[in-house]
């Protein structure tokens, strides 16, 4: 057999008895996603591919009547990241979403060689095949044309031209679907390369390890040859001859003319900068009048209409619906304005084409920590708010490196934290109050460079250093309508998913909040000392003993810190039964509580004392919403390893610095 004749595979069963399964196949920056948006509009929802903290995307289809499933993007078949490992399995019929009966492999006319060469490899797998051509219009403009019924009939499959962002030729894309499905006995197979052992005889395609690949590098090196003569014999069918110099002539577009200017450091990073900051402000500054807003509405207006309702009954009831599983249903809504306004300024970026190339300009200082320019969007993020900053993550390339980046999070120190260090470097270090604070902020980027370092090179030694190799898609205005459903399906998946744990874990606080564990109380009715919780912090209070800290009012804060970090300085105030500040800089009766204590349990060291405390609380977990969300994306095992360590290292460097501050 000739190695560019069409490889021959078994036809599948026609009788389904269930609805057909499509999976989107493509390269990154292809239109997949964006014509899965198109397609299932808000029927859709995110998960994680089995045993992995890969994102997948499923959604009913239902001008095709069909679910519709996004792989994730990739290269190559023969994996080299998580991401192409899940979709390799997909298509090979190995875990993922289950069993898929078509692929639509989309094609990009702007880097077409690149794209045959993925379809090439799927065209070896036992699954019928259709092709999208995306990206016709911006090809168009550099003088590249592509037609679809010459691809068509070279392929032997259908080729649908689309245009995911405006919608056009999607309708012919479902009807072929539909074709396809109904008739899957005779669906179409790709005349792709045959695989070739080096004795000549033809098996199937690759596998997503590599490991059913012939042992030899002969069968390796025929199998490449097989493929790119392949690439090379369509190109030259719908391309025409390769001019005798060998480069087809390419107009310089708008976008090249922005970028000549864009991609210069003297530009790039300033307006990386403003982009940056900018982000920093709408999650530190526009959300937070709209989370006010939402807590006042459920908290304060529903809540306080819940408790009438309620009068009637005892007291505990109504304050564990109230302030137990309302106060929770509370939090998680009024993270909710948070995380749209996030999710919409992250895709306006990606949308736009501009956070490809601030990923470009960030590269060379993320590259540091083995992760790509784009880190730099979550960890700027984090400053501001962890949650929000997780949910950046979604815009790295790969699973690993989404993964590293949301354990690294994490110690950024959010603006909840600050009002801590506030309160804290007014009563300990008046003079000073300015440099401790800066000083959290400092330690925050050296712990997030240190720890990502130590991360590389142990659990995370697989992240290879790689040249930073980058698809730039040419410049394009934002579709508005795809990202308000992108934003309405990851707030809602937020919303259920972390929000459950959220509420569960709320309403088990005030349990323990409520029940007394001496004498003379009623249930719902108890100080905070004499309380299950309070019986708690004081048993966990010696632990901070070698740092400085060892009672119950600051480990009975950290606890609550556990839910919210802005709550501290209430639950110290709270505990020690005084006013809470308004003004974190002036605490007040509080401050005067807190030195006294501090200078008890730290032997006359309350400085260093209050110091170790502030490092315990930049260090430590965050807050439950971020734990929540990660442990949604990355799983239950990362998120409880990270709490473990956080807790760990939160624990060690106070113990250091208070005995190294209390010989100063």
């Amino acid at each position: 057999m000739s190695c560019h004749e069409p490889a021959q595979v078994q036809t599948p069963v026609a009788t389904l008895g269930r609805r057909a399964t499509v999976a989107l196949v493509g390269s990154p920056n292809v239109g997949k996603s964006t014509l899965f948006n198109a397609a299932t509009g808000a029927r859709q929802q995110v998960v994680n591919a089995p045993g992995t903290t890969v994102e997948l995307a499923t959604g009913r289809w239902r001008e095709a009547d069909v679910t519709l499933v996004d792989l994730p993007g990739a290269y190559s078949l023969l994996p080299r990241t998580p991401d192409e490992q899940v979709t390799a399995d997909a298509v090979a019929g190995r875990g993922g979403p289950g069993e898929i009966d078509v692929v639509v492999v989309l094609l990009d006319t702007t880097a077409i060689a690149r794209s045959l060469y993925l379809l090439g490899q799927v065209a070896t797998a036992d699954v019928p095949v259709l092709v999208a051509l995306t990206m016709q219009d911006v090809a168009a403009a550099r003088g590249v044309l592509i037609d679809a019924d010459v691809l068509a009939a070279r392929l032997g499959v259908p080729v649908v031209a689309i245009n995911p962002r405006t919608g056009d030729g999607l309708d012919r894309l479902a009807a072929t679907v539909q074709e396809t499905v109904a008739d899957l006995a005779g669906a179409p197979r790709v005349a792709g390369p045959a695989r070739t052992t080096a004795a000549g005889a033809a098996h199937p395609g690759p596998s997503s390890d590599g490991a059913d690949v012939a042992d030899d590098g002969d069968a390796r090196l025929a199998d490449a040859d097989a493929l790119f003569g392949w690439v090379q014999d369509v190109l030259a069918e719908v391309q025409g001859p390769t001019p005798a110099d060998g480069v087809r002539a390419v107009a310089r577009t708008r976008s090249d003319r922005v970028d000549a200017v864009l991609l210069r450091p003297w530009v790039g990073v300033p307006v990386l900068l403003a982009v940056m900051w900018s982000l920093f402000e709408l999650v530190t500054v526009a959300a937070t009048p709209l989370m006010s807003w939402v807590d006042t509405v459920v908290n304060g207006w529903f809540g306080g209409l819940v408790r009438t309702l309620l009068s009637g009954l005892p007291d505990w009831v109504s304050g564990f619906v109230v302030d137990g599983v309302l106060a929770g249903v509370g939090t998680v809504l009024s993270f909710a304005p948070l995380m749209g306004l996030m999710f919409v300024a992250v895709a306006l970026l990606e949308d736009s084409g501009y956070l490809a190339r601030a990923a470009f300009v960030a590269d060379r200082a993320m590259r540091a920590l083995g992760l790509d320019g784009r880190a730099v969007l979550p960890l700027v993020i984090g400053f501001g708010c962890n949650l929000p900053a997780l949910a950046a993550t979604r815009t790295l390339p790969h699973a690993r490196q989404r993964l590293l980046t949301g354990l690294l999070v994490p110690l950024t120190s959010c603006t909840a934290r600050l009002t801590v260090y506030v309160m804290l470097a007014a009563v300990f270090f008046p003079d000073n109050a300015g440099t401790a604070v800066f000083g959290m902020y400092l330690l925050s980027a050296l712990l997030v460079i240190g720890i990502g370092t130590l991360l590389r090179r142990t659990a995370f030694r697989d992240l290879a250093r790689e040249p930073f190799v980058l698809a730039l898609p040419a410049y394009q205005r934002p579709r508005l309508r795809a990202i308000a459903t992108s934003t309405w399906v990851r707030v809602r998946s937020f919303v259920t998913k972390a929000g459950t744990i959220i509420v569960a874990t709320l309403s088990v606080v005030w349990v323990l909040m409520a029940l007394p564990v001496t004498g003379g109380h009623r249930l719902a009715d108890v100080p905070v000392e004499d309380s299950v919780y309070g019986w708690v912090a004081d048993g966990v209070a010696p632990v901070f003993a070698p740092a400085g800290f060892d009672d119950w009012h600051a480990s009975a804060a950290l606890m609550t810190g556990f839910v919210a970090k802005e709550v501290v300085v209430g639950s110290m105030a709270q505990s020690f039964a005084v006013a809470e500040p308004e003004d974190p800089s002036l605490p007040g009766d509080l401050g005067t509580q807190l030195r006294a204590t501090f200078t008890r349990t730290s032997g006359g060291a309350p400085g260093a004392a209050a110091l170790a405390f502030m490092v315990f609380v930049l260090v430590y977990t965050p807050c439950l919403a971020t734990l929540s969300e990660q442990a949604r994306l990355f799983g239950a095992r990362w998120t409880w390893a990270a709490v473990a360590s956080q807790l760990v290292l939160a624990w060690v460097l106070a113990v250091l610095v208070f005995q190294v501050g209390r010989l100063l």
